[in-house]
């Protein structure tokens, strides 16, 4: 079918949530099999625990026994209770990492209490439109010390629904910031299941299927059975492994039956396009190094402006390193996403 799907259901019992767009899975979200992951946007009272020295960070005290890392941890000393939100999912064995800077987002805005302000995303270039948003925003935000950032998904929204999604996240930031004292470690919000994130994120499909079954219905679990796999295919007949290991995600490319002078450009090339859909399919982040089709030194530019342009549309905070002296392409990508593997 052509245009855009959201299919809601459930797999393996647990909520899951895919984005087809003409035919093809773009994104897949899954709930962690283990119940007490703390998820992405999840937002605790945290206790002080211990301080790593040069680091400049501290080790926090959070529900559960469980135990997270912050950055930039200054003025904080043991004992002191502090609100944090889960930042991207933990490896196993280590500490959840966490921020300070909060942030309530929501499907048209995200509320920010330690950035005040009124910002409007720059995707929304119509001069009307953004004045018609920031006098929504300046009334729903109106008598409040905390900011707010208009998402590209509120222009053309009608003004009760900008207005009412200000509202709620208004309040919702003021409850939590109430609750900031205390001297045990406490949730205060759930982070957002695959169901919510869709609604918020995905903006408004041409198709919402949210009967059971519409996972099989729409092809999602053959989609999946796919990113389950190391290999995947590449146009024109080339493939690419990926295989997480406990360091790294590696990356290989292969150009296939080509084995013409112009094959290892078309499969790198090829691989820069299809590498985010991938990594993001499959949960993966962390450091990603690549392992290119072969290629001479010239090309390097063309292939770091494909993989640059493939990233920046990408919804995961992406950063390319570069190459190394072997001649591999190191990629630093925020882990927002459970791995499928792990799911």
């Amino acid at each position: 079918m052509k245009g855009s799907i959201v299919a809601l259901d459930h797999w393996r019992g647990r909520p899951a949530a895919a984005l087809i767009v003409d035919g093809i899975v773009e994104d897949l979200i899954v709930t962690p099999k283990d119940e007490s992951v703390l998820v992405p946007g999840t937002i605790l009272r945290g206790i002080a625990d211990r301080p790593l020295k040069g680091l400049g960070a501290l080790i926090v005290k959070l529900p559960g026994g469980a135990t997270g890392y912050l950055r930039d941890a200054k003025g904080l000393a043991p004992g002191d209770a502090v609100l944090v939100q889960v930042s991207g999912y933990a490896e196993p064995g280590k500490a959840v990492p966490l921020t300070s800077k909060l942030l309530f987002k929501s499907r048209y805005a995200i509320v920010t209490p330690d950035a005040p302000g009124l910002n409007i995303s720059r995707r929304i270039r119509d001069e009307e439109e953004r004045l018609r948003l920031k006098d929504i925003a300046q009334d729903a935000m109106d008598g409040s010390a905390a900011g707010t950032i208009l998402r590209s998904q509120a222009e053309g929204a009608g003004d009760d629904a900008v207005a009412g999604d200000l509202a709620t996240m208004r309040s919702v930031a003021e409850a939590v910031l109430a609750d900031r004292a205390g001297s045990a470690a406490e949730l205060l919000l759930d982070g957002p299941d695959p169901h919510e994130m869709a609604w918020r994120d995905w903006g408004k499909p041409d198709l919402l299927a949210e009967a059971r079954g519409s996972f099989a219905d729409h092809g999602v679990l053959d989609a999946i059975d796919g990113f389950l796999a190391p290999m995947a295919p590449l146009p024109e007949g080339g493939h690419l492994y990926i295989e997480p290991t406990r360091a790294l995600v590696a990356v290989d490319v292969n150009t296939g039956a080509d084995t013409s002078p112009a094959g290892g450009l078309k499969a790198n090339l090829a691989l820069a396009r299809e590498l985010p859909r991938q990594l993001r399919c499959r949960g993966l982040g962390g450091q990603i190094v690549i392992d290119m089709a072969p290629a001479p030194k010239a090309q390097r530019k063309q292939i770091d402006q494909a993989l640059t342009a493939a990233f920046r549309r990408d919804s995961v905070e992406t950063s390319l390193v570069g190459w190394t002296t072997m001649g591999h392409i190191e990629v630093q990508r925020k882990r927002e996403r459970c791995p499928l593997t792990e799911a």
